[in-house]
């Protein structure tokens, strides 16, 4: 039961304290709460006290709601939190279930608290049983006295419907508290008519009971003869005393009414910073006339509602600020690209107006490739998602510009270090040659990507990673290692933001697992399988906002242009030196050059290994297939140095002096070219097309 902080409902003093035992053992069953875990154990009884099946329940206490209505459930978690406040035991109190067929049912529950040494409560065990045949002659025998009890304590009514509507988020949430059938029975009310002002007009939103909708009062200007229309002219409450009075002042409405055999009503204008925002009314038909401290409770009560509507009203105008903001910086469509299927989709947290700053992206690059982004702004607001729309749009910018990953990265964390924001974001940056299905992937705090295979084995891709962007060019620490994935024909990428993975109480690594093993099962095609993921994300809730960017590779049965893959390898980084080594395999077993995969290994290998021996700074090694009158593959290792290679006679142990002698040797052709301030050695195969 979750802690809504209301007050309890007072039973009359002579209600017995212990009920009958012999009617207390008619359906009762016990229950086991861990208060510091939050499960609250239920044996089979009481499931069936509940009117719920075990596969109904999973141990979360809020889970309780679809049967103890909201107003039970605001007095029963008032009860329990000031009995473990004040040091009691035990508690007891009667309270009302909302059966499956819709039926109302009494129950009793009786907690005892346990506490450890320091006087802490640890757990609450006890009872609930169905106590409806129990209250069944009390309450028939004290329904006067009750009624007098009501009347006395109009003033907790109040108090009441406000702890409620402290809770409401949006208006239908408002007109659900007022609405709830326990709710009116205290308010004496048998129905509720509730309007909105907009443009100088009044919309009808709520109604009750059902079927007493009056044609025509949907919407109503504000200088008819209707009750709502006249306290809002006049910003002041109207009190409709009997019958006669009603038929008499509002002739338009009254005839269409008649059937609710109304003998009295209550009109209040709601008003907020001194300016009316609607209307309520509240209609009886069991009385006649209004006391003095009735109409001040039922002003009060007005007060109170007026002030949970701007509220609410405010909510969802902030709410549809920011999410209209969001969905104006993700990208409107993605495009098609050739040689892969993709599907994105994004799902917005169930916190209303807490705008969350994920975003995906889906670049187009020269040569056949494609970059792939997926990132999350800290933070729930609309400036969240203002800052994550200025990084994608960097992160695109630095992309087309022909950035290696890990520069875009780096740059990227750069701009928002300097745009002068208190956020930082994590990122996963991907960009495929989809000709050869090598893939380099950046993370910057990120979570992992996952690969899918044809046959539906899925995989957490573990990818060393720098700090989220921000925080690098903060720290200093601009340097992103780089990783490679080979991605084979119809094997799907898949990248997503932590609101997929992350649940309150679960590990992340728990959660990866779990999402691995979901998309094993789910379908093959990646617009189905992301609907399913989004689908899984919806119906978990959670306060989190879902991002997700799925690619599958497709081997084009034409032959396709020649590609380009581009690798940064720093001195002193064997592992770059590794990914470099392991992409220009995958790149030339792709492309079709494998009769002279261990030549173009060898001399490409000797390049990079001169530039780092013989120059100060990186290496960035460039492979791309020359279409032509000859299919040739182009090795490019540009470096900082100006100065030329030359070649030198190898040593007397015959280790150093070859390099530029096997290059000479094994190319087809080669040569030297400056570049601003540095230089590129490049060579040439000539590598035939694939019959």
């Amino acid at each position: 039961m979750v802690d809504r902080g209301a007050s309890a409902l007072s039973l009359p003093d002579d209600w017995p304290a212990h009920p009958d035992p012999i009617l207390a053992l008619n359906r009762m069953g016990t229950f086991d709460w861990d208060l510091d875990n939050g499960v609250f154990y239920m044996d089979a009884q009481a499931h069936e006290v509940f009117d719920l099946r075990p596969d109904e329940y999973d141990g979360n206490p809020a889970t309780l709601a679809v049967r103890v209505p909201p107003p039970e459930g605001y007095r029963l978690d008032g009860l329990v939190s000031q009995a473990m406040k004040d040091g009691s035991e035990n508690y007891g109190t009667y309270f009302r279930i909302r059966c499956r067929d819709g039926t109302m049912r009494w129950t009793h529950t009786q907690g005892y608290i346990r506490r450890d040494e320091t006087g802490r409560p640890r757990r609450i065990v006890g009872i609930v049983r169905v106590a409806t045949e129990e209250l069944a002659e009390l309450e028939q025998r004290h329904q006067q006295a009750a009624d007098d009890e009501a009347r006395r304590q109009q003033t907790s009514v109040v108090q009441l419907t406000t702890a409620a509507l402290a809770h409401a988020r949006t208006i239908q949430d408002v007109i659900d508290v007022l609405k709830d059938t326990h709710g009116l029975t205290h308010l004496g009310a048998t129905s509720l008519v509730m309007g909105l002002v907009e443009a100088g007009r009044i919309r009808l939103v709520a109604e009750g009971p059902s079927g007493s909708f009056v044609p025509g009062t949907l919407v109503t200007r504000i200088d008819e003869q209707y009750p709502m229309s006249e306290v809002v002219r006049t910003l002041s409450p109207r009190f409709i005393e009997s019958p006669e009075e009603f038929a008499e002042s509002y002739p338009i409405l009254w005839p269409h009414i008649t059937d609710l055999h109304i003998t009295s009503a209550a009109y209040m204008p709601l008003i907020a910073q001194a300016r009316p925002i609607g209307a309520i009314g509240l209609l009886y038909n069991d009385r006649r006339g209004f006391t003095s401290d009735e109409r001040n409770v039922l002003v009060a009560l007005g007060s109170s509602i007026a002030q949970s509507l701007q509220r609410a009203m405010f909510y969802e105008q902030e709410k549809d600020l920011a999410s209209g903001l969001q969905q104006a910086m993700l990208p409107r469509t993605i495009p098609s690209v050739p040689g892969a299927d993709v599907a994105v989709r994004y799902r917005s947290a169930s916190l209303g107006r807490d705008i969350g700053g994920d975003w995906y992206d889906l670049i187009p690059l020269p040569g056949g490739r494609v970059g792939a982004v997926i990132g999350d702004v800290q933070g729930h607001d609309t400036h969240a998602a203002a800052v994550m729309g200025q990084l994608r749009i960097v992160l695109r910018a630095y992309a087309a510009e022909g950035h290696t990953p890990a520069t875009v990265m780096a740059r990227a964390s750069v701009f928002l270090h300097e745009l002068d924001t208190d956020r930082f974001a994590t990122c996963l940056y991907a960009e495929a040659d989809l000709s050869t299905g090598v893939v380099q992937v950046v993370r910057a705090g990120h979570i992992d990507p996952l690969v899918r295979e044809p046959g539906g084995a899925c995989r957490r891709v573990s990818v060393e990673g720098g700090l989220p962007l921000g925080l690098s060019a903060e720290f200093g620490q601009l340097e992103y290692p780089v990783g490679t994935i080979e991605l084979d024909s119809d094997h799907t990428l898949l990248l997503c933001t932590d609101g997929l993975v992350e649940q309150p109480g679960t590990d992340l690594d728990d959660g990866m697992q779990t999402l691995t093993a979901f998309i094993a099962t789910g379908p093959k095609d990646v617009r189905d399988l992301a609907d399913r993921l989004i689908d899984v994300a919806e119906e978990r809730g959670g306060d989190d906002d879902v991002a997700l960017l799925l690619l599958r590779r497709r081997v084009l049965d034409a032959p396709q242009p020649g590609g380009r893959l581009q690798q940064h390898v720093a001195p002193g980084d064997p592992e770059a030196l590794t990914a470099a080594r392991h992409m220009i395999r995958a790149a030339v077993r792709a492309w079709g050059a494998a009769d002279r995969a261990d030549e173009i290994e060898l001399v490409a290998d000797e390049l990079i290994t001169n530039a780092l021996m013989h120059t100060e700074g990186s290496a960035v090694v460039t492979l791309r297939v020359l279409a032509g009158s000859e299919r040739r593959l182009r090795v490019e290792v540009e470096d900082s140095s100006s100065a030329l290679p030359r070649r030198r006679e190898a040593g007397e142990s015959g280790v150093s002096g070859r390099g530029l002698l096997l290059v000479d040797l094994l190319t087809d052709v080669w040569g030297v070219e400056a570049r601003g301030g540095g230089k590129a050695v490049w060579c040439e195969f000539i590598v035939p097309e694939r019959p």
